[in-house]
């Protein structure tokens, strides 16, 4: 007995532990009253229209002969409403005006358009005429409100009012948050990340870099210590300006000042200022400078603010934006102007500097600007530690080789490289990362995936890898070009085959090491012409960035005798917005005759080379048509240790 009270004791606490369902609320859509509203106005409007018409020849032949008719209403001076006496409504010819669903046998049975209520009376008279005056019918006058008329003209404006109704309250209450609804496209759309909302990435994720971190890690320190800086009467700059090439980490670096910061933090894109209403700008702007002094100290963050601080000036004539413009001005005014910007730290990103307004970068608005290079060495292979964290690697991967074969790589491309490893890894169901896999996304990042199965003639391999050949002897028997690792002629990308260098990392490049490098960019096409005795469009990416190479050297460098030390480079980019040159039309024809002149001196010196080892590329481009792929090892034991001796300035 005690045992199945238990039970029932333990099933009543279960029950009443159990979460309750909330009730259900009944509530009536907007949606479905209004669908019952057409209805039951179209059945009232439809209904109106069940009382026959007829005219006055039936009306009288029919039923004022006959003396069917008991009353005649006239309503408006425009319809009578005829009504049949009561004890006719059984005859056969009206048995259907009792049909229906609202009709009964009081009337109006049928109606009558009279034109005029005087001709209308005339012909009711003269048609009664030989009536006894008990017979002569009742006629009577009303004057109505046709609620349906009036219905019929304001069910359409209402139903557009409802409907511009419901669809602002959804736009106001949208997932838009402060720029959900359309009244508020003035307002700023930036994100805000606070406390409760912080950003993942910190200083730790960011490697290489370390002198703009100090810089970076000096503004946070500030907002968590101000008394540190203040004390000694130093203020902290208002705003910091990160320039550097695609990739080099920009955002990043703000990203971890955002979760470093203890501080609300306002990010957006330059962007997302301009609109196409007037004024959008400037008042998205000043709402965020309103909303981050509210939550003073605070950081905000513009990504790309070349989109809207670009220059001001007489060369942006034709293509001016009043809107950008205007936004630029009122940016500029809460930077530095009368009001007070107290606790504000203005952070901004751009690779496009050199297109900024002055006015923009000057001292008290943007103080320091912090350029983010393209890492070194030894930066590179911090960044590649940090990428390689949550890969699963070999122990025999060598970050050191990684980092030396990615010169001129970016923290981004590093990236790219790690993950196309990893999907390389598993394309091949590997369970770890293994160093050929990183090499093979090397070359994959570097000149596209392999297209083996593009097909080629004989004829066209045969060029090709003479071509290759050509390239591989030239840059082995000349000083300045960097050592080889691999000659290719797999076709990969765009290209039908590649010779693959160990870069050195030059801060700066003489007039030798410029000439040697196109010598051995020269060397397929000059190699072609010894063997074949004729040349192919094969050479195009090489012959463009020998021109390109050779016009820096002669009209930037200043590295060409008869030009002389003159440099037409504009690190402004002032002179990309002319129309014209920075030089006269004889200076021009100087410049092209020793472009000219460089080139074709270089390619006969590249050509008595390859002649010179003539037998060696035969039996290069023989290796390549048989293994297709050629390394060191197999270069070496055809052109021999390397030990090049040779210079184009020799």
């Amino acid at each position: 007995m005690s045992t199945e009270q238990d039970k029932d004791r333990i099933n009543k606490s279960s029950r009443a532990n159990r979460p309750q369902k909330p009730y259900k609320v009944f509530r009536i859509n907007w949606l479905y009253v209004v669908m019952l509203f057409i209805i039951l106005f179209s059945i009232v409007s439809r209904s109106s229209y069940i009382t026959k018409e007829i005219g006055w020849s039936e009306f009288e032949q029919t039923m004022l002969s006959q003396l069917d008719v008991d009353k005649i209403v006239v309503v408006n001076k425009e319809v009578a409403e005829i009504y049949i006496k009561q004890e006719r409504l059984n005859d056969p010819k009206y048995k259907k005006i009792s049909e229906g669903l609202f009709k009964s046998k009081i009337g109006p049975h049928y109606k009558l358009s009279i034109g005029s209520v005087e001709s209308f009376e005339n012909k009711l008279e003269k048609a009664q005429q030989d009536f006894a005056k008990k017979d002569i019918i009742d006629v009577r006058y009303q004057k109505r409100t046709n609620w349906l008329n009036i219905l019929s003209w304001f069910l359409p404006v209402g139903l557009i009012i409802l409907f511009w109704f419901v669809l602002l309250r959804r736009s106001t209450t949208g997932s838009g948050g402060l720029g959900g609804s359309i009244f508020n496209f003035g307002k700023s759309t930036a994100k805000l990340m606070d406390k409760d909302k912080k950003s993942t990435v910190t200083f730790d994720d960011i490697a290489g870099l370390k002198e703009a971190k100090i810089e970076i890690k000096e503004i946070v320190d500030f907002l968590k210590n101000p008394e540190t800086y203040t004390k000694l009467g130093a203020k902290i700059p208002k705003g910091v300006m990160l320039v550097g090439p695609p990739g080099t980490g920009k955002t990043l670096m703000a990203k971890a000042v955002a979760g470093e910061a203890k501080v609300p933090f306002f990010s957006l894109s330059g962007s997302e200022f301009v609109e196409m209403f007037v004024g959008v700008g400037a008042s998205r702007v000043r709402d965020l400078f309103k909303q981050a002094k509210e939550k003073a100290p605070s950081i905000i963050f513009i990504d790309e603010i070349d989109a809207i601080g670009r220059s001001r000036g007489k060369a942006n004539a034709f293509q001016t934006n009043d809107e950008r413009e205007n936004t630029l001005n009122q940016l500029l005014t809460e930077l530095d102007g009368f009001g007070t910007n107290t606790g504000v730290i203005v952070l901004a990103a751009t690779n496009r500097a050199d297109i900024l307004d002055k006015a923009l970068l000057r001292p008290g608005r943007f103080d320091r600007h912090i350029y983010l290079e393209l890492p070194n060495k030894q930066e590179r292979k911090e960044i590649f530690d940090v990428h390689l964290r949550p890969i699963k690697k070999a122990e025999d991967v060598d970050i050191e080789l990684l980092a030396s074969l990615s010169p001129g790589f970016s923290g981004a491309d590093i990236a790219n490289i790690c993950n196309e490893a990893a999907l390389i890894a598993a394309r091949k169901k590997k369970e770890i990362v293994e160093q050929d896999d990183f090499m093979e996304a090397r070359d994959r990042v570097v000149g596209g995936l392999e297209r083996k199965s593009k097909i080629i003639s004989p004829k066209e391999k045969q060029i090709v890898a003479y071509h290759e050949a050509g390239h591989a002897v030239v840059s082995w028997y000349l000083k300045n070009v960097d050592s080889l690792v691999k000659v290719s002629i797999i076709p990969r990308g765009k290209s039908l085959g590649a010779a693959w260098y160990l870069p050195e990392e030059h801060q700066i490049i003489t007039k030798a090491q410029f000439m040697d490098q196109i010598c051995a960019a020269l060397g397929g096409r000059a190699a072609e012409e010894i063997i074949f005795n004729e040349i192919s469009s094969g050479a195009l990416d090489d012959l463009e960035k020998v021109t390109k190479q050779a016009y820096n050297m002669v009209a930037y460098y200043g590295l060409d005798e008869e030009v002389g030390p003159i440099s037409f480079y504009d690190s402004t980019g002032q002179t990309e917005r002319l129309f014209g040159k920075p030089y006269s039309e004889n200076m021009a024809k100087l410049i092209d005759k020793e472009v000219q002149d460089l080139i074709l001196t270089a390619y006969k010196v590249t050509k008595k080379l390859l002649i010179d080892h003539k037998q060696e590329l035969e039996k290069l481009a023989q290796l390549l048509l048989k293994k297709e792929v050629v390394y060191k090892e197999g270069l070496e034991k055809i052109l021999g240790k390397r030990n090049p001796e040779i210079s184009t300035e020799a």
